[in-house]
């Protein structure tokens, strides 16, 4: 009953030091008033002193009876917080994700695509609030799911996302520009691309520095990604009778400059996956960086705890005042 207890009026508390002074007050007065005789002997008296044995009892009642009354007034109570929460920011991202050949490459493990996939999946996860789109673009682009709050069809889109879908390249312009037409029409206050590849562009018909204007035209902030190692990889270079991927170093080329341009264009920042290690601390820091605002009502209820100490020190009242009007009233 009096688990997570507090008191709304605890300074009520501090007449609890009355009571060892009336506990003294008592004892001291009975000791005046009780009288002494002196005779030689009791034999022939019969003699019963439990009545005066129990007697400070039911002033030990009423004490208990006043320290409840004082509990009471310091009015226990218990506290129900309810929270509601209310997006007042919310953020629209898209992920643009390269899936030529070359995210294939062994230099993270078990292999590029596959590592960004784990690490994008809990950058989603952490993002309750926002709506996330997926962009997966090679030699050419196209939309895996718009924005959407369902987070659920994200992930499932996100593993869905595999080699061979697209033709070959790297089309950094297509993918970036896929992105924006995304979140173009967005009426979020805050619009965000993640752009990542392992390459240089090579492919499609938008150049990336067209496509990174149509974001600064539509207030879209863009974080860009290069992904591997630095010197040689272990990357596919050619197709095996079976089809599938020979595999063999090759020199690592990653566009740094446009990525970081692209960046710096949008508002952005441009960072530099090398192993799985840093990729995770990567999407870490964007996560970090792009803070959905969330405004907080919280809602209490309180309930009184009082009452069952009134009925406390009322029974313990009427238990004293029974007691010294029947079975102590002759010896009182």
């Amino acid at each position: 009953m009096f688990e997570n207890i507090e008191f709304a009026n605890p300074q009520f508390f501090w007449l609890l030091l009355l009571l060892p002074l009336a506990l003294l007050w008592y004892f001291f007065k009975r000791k005046n008033e009780m009288a002494s005789l002196r005779i030689s002997s009791i034999k022939g008296f019969s003699v019963s002193n439990w009545a005066s044995q129990v007697k400070p009892a039911l002033f030990m009642l009423r004490l208990l009876a006043l320290a409840a009354i004082i509990t009471a007034m310091a009015r226990p109570q218990t506290e129900d917080i309810s929270t509601r929460t209310k997006t007042t920011k919310g953020i629209d991202i898209v992920m643009a994700i390269d899936v030529s050949s070359s995210m294939l490459a062994r230099d993270l493990k078990p292999n590029r695509l596959s590592a960004l996939k784990e690490v994008a999946a809990n950058f989603i996860k952490e993002r309750p609030n926002d709506r996330i789109g997926l962009v997966g673009y090679a030699g050419e682009s196209y939309t895996k799911t718009p924005i959407t709050s369902d987070k659920a069809i994200v992930l499932n889109a996100l593993q869905q996302i595999t080699y061979g879908e697209l033709e070959d390249g790297t089309a950094i312009g297509m993918g970036l520009a896929t992105a924006v037409n995304r979140l173009k029409e967005s009426k979020a206050i805050s619009k965000v691309i993640i752009l990542l590849t392992d390459g240089v562009n090579n492919s499609g018909f938008i150049e990336p520095n067209t496509a990174a204007d149509l974001a600064v035209e539509f207030g879209i902030k863009t974080y860009t990604i290069g992904l591997g190692t630095n010197g040689n990889a272990l990357s596919p270079v050619a197709y095996n009778r079976d089809g599938s991927f020979r595999y063999g170093m090759r020199q690592v080329e990653i566009d740094e400059e446009l990525l970081k341009e692209i960046a710096q264009v949008t508002g952005g920042k441009y960072f530099r996956a090398t192993d799985n290690e840093k990729l995770k601390e990567i999407y870490e820091e964007i996560n970090s960086l792009e803070k959905t605002e969330i405004e907080e009502f919280k809602y209490y209820k309180y309930e009184e705890k009082f009452r069952p100490l009134i009925f406390l020190a009322g029974v313990l009242l009427l238990l004293e005042w029974g007691l010294r009007n029947s079975l102590f009233k002759s010896f009182i």
